[in-house]
């Protein structure tokens, strides 16, 4: 991480997509949440923030197109156990033509501090031939759009590890 991570009140300003709380067949043989679900929460969050762009399943079956993951980048902080509240809150943070970048941010919310930073690098592709190609105008306004949003309500950097992103594309 290039960056110091946020308070807990920075990432609180922004509204969550998703909130449940850890159930027991998350519990690893250590006694708390398994590295699997770090990942799957990071990744179902920023897929939930895609279908907001118009990236969700009729966008694949009718336009042929979709976003693959490209990288991730998981920076764990604290770790959690059985019961404990979660929240996921996305950031969005820039795209290039064919590349976004986001970090989703996993709170827990039983102490109120940030337990795993994941960034991750998605690239849009047509997914008959399976190579990168532009977002569509509707789809990159929509991008756009979550990016000012998410200028506007976080204005603190985001915790990202540096070497991400669509410029390094």
């Amino acid at each position: 991480m290039t960056r110091p991570a946020p308070t807990a009140d920075e990432v609180l300003q922004i509204k969550p997509v998703w909130e449940d709380e850890v159930p027991l067949d998350w519990i690893d043989a250590n006694g708390h949440m398994n590295i699997r679900h770090y990942f799957d929460l990071g990744g179902q969050s920023t897929e939930q923030v895609c279908q907001a762009f118009g990236i969700d399943d009729a966008y694949r079956a009718e336009r042929r197109l979709g976003v693959f993951t490209a990288e991730h980048h998981l920076t764990y902080l604290q770790e959690m156990q059985l019961g404990t509240p979660i929240t996921v809150h996305v950031r969005t943070l820039e795209r290039s033509a064919k590349v976004g970048h986001m970090l989703a941010l996993i709170m827990d919310r039983g102490r109120d501090r940030l337990a795993c930073i994941f960034e991750t690098v998605l690239v849009h592709v047509d997914l008959d031939t399976r190579r990168g190609t532009d977002f569509p105008e509707d789809v990159a306004a929509a991008y756009d759009q979550a990016v000012a949003q998410d200028q506007a309500t976080a204005s603190w950097p985001a915790p990202v590890c540096g070497i991400l992103g669509p410029r390094s594309r």
